[in-house]
């Protein structure tokens, strides 16, 4: 960032204008925060600094006072704290329930506040309109979520927290499936445990399902994590999980990041090698699913007839 192109008039416009404060650390060295600063090379950074005659400690408190209340005065929004109580997210949440609120208004509650001129349901409404859907957001990396002006890394981990809060819900659901004895079985169990997972994965990941003798699913595993097209799968990594928990049959479940559920040539051939491994040992494979980019894409080897 190039102090001369920018369109602030002095120094402390900029400051502000970018949220960034001057601090003085313990070993006496002047620096730097905000959700911008890393847009300043060393060169800017020591004219910020030599422009504003920072020496002390005291300066840098001074300085960020100033900034602070200027963010204030350019504040283009109430803080959610100052809304009627009416309109408030928790409030709102408390007195109609969780299912009332909009999606903008439940990321605010997971945020908690905003972040100088904006509130917390503005910084959710940057976060939809960035990535489009929770499902969005919950595939960018938290890279790319902290490009976002006002979210920085905590705030990004907060949302990635509730968002893998609401997988883990699922999965639990999914853990509660007392026995697989059909087709739909399996898929229902594999969508829910498997689908938030494996369905914006960008790389193709394989995972076994191990059953009892009375098909009840006692473990899942990932068994290996290939590339963007193709994973490779040693069937004696298979063999040795299902001997370690007395498995008696096994579910594969692997991810096309295409989102083409139609399986290769290769996949087929695999299945088949893993099927008569499996097979000298006494296990047997109930089905293979490829999961695709969404709930209803998926291809079941079973229901397809190439496994019997």
């Amino acid at each position: 960032m190039n102090l001369n192109d920018s369109p602030e008039k002095t120094t402390l416009d900029f400051l502000v204008a970018h949220e960034i404060y001057p601090m003085f650390s313990s070993k006496r060295k002047i620096f730097l925060t905000g959700a911008t600063k890393a847009l300043l090379s060393r060169e800017d950074i020591d004219e910020i600094i030599r422009r504003l005659c920072i020496k002390t400690a005291e300066d840098c408190k001074s300085v960020r006072k100033l900034v602070t209340e200027r963010i204030a005065e350019n504040r283009e929004s109430r803080p959610i704290k100052e809304w009627v109580e009416e309109e408030r997210p928790r409030e709102m949440l408390m007195k109609h329930g969780s299912e009332s609120l909009s999606l903008s208004k439940l990321l605010a509650i997971i945020l908690r506040t905003g972040q100088g001129g904006t509130n917390a349901e503005e910084l959710a409404k940057r976060l939809l309109n960035q990535f489009r859907s929770l499902r969005g957001i919950d595939s960018a990396q938290v890279s790319e979520i902290c490009k976002i002006n006002g979210i920085g890394h905590a705030k990004a981990a907060q949302v990635k927290a509730a968002l893998e809060l609401g997988k883990r819900f699922y999965k639990e659901e999914a853990e509660k499936k007392i026995k697989i004895t059909k087709a739909d079985d399996v898929l229902g169990y594999v969508s829910e445990y498997y689908g938030p997972y494996l369905r914006d994965a960008k790389k193709e990941l394989f995972n076994i399902i191990l059953l009892d003798i009375k098909n009840k699913p006692i473990h899942n595993v990932q068994i290996s994590k290939g590339s963007i097209n193709a994973t490779v799968v040693d069937p004696k990594e298979i063999i040795k999980e299902a001997a370690s928990k007395s498995a008696s049959s096994i579910i594969l479940v692997h991810n096309h990041p295409s989102g083409e559920t139609e399986p290769s040539a290769e996949d087929i051939e695999l299945t088949n090698r893993l099927i008569q491994s499996c097979n000298l040992v006494g296990i047997s494979i109930l089905d293979h699913i490829i999961i695709g980019k969404n709930k209803e894409d998926y291809y079941s080897f079973a229901r397809a007839g190439l496994i019997k």
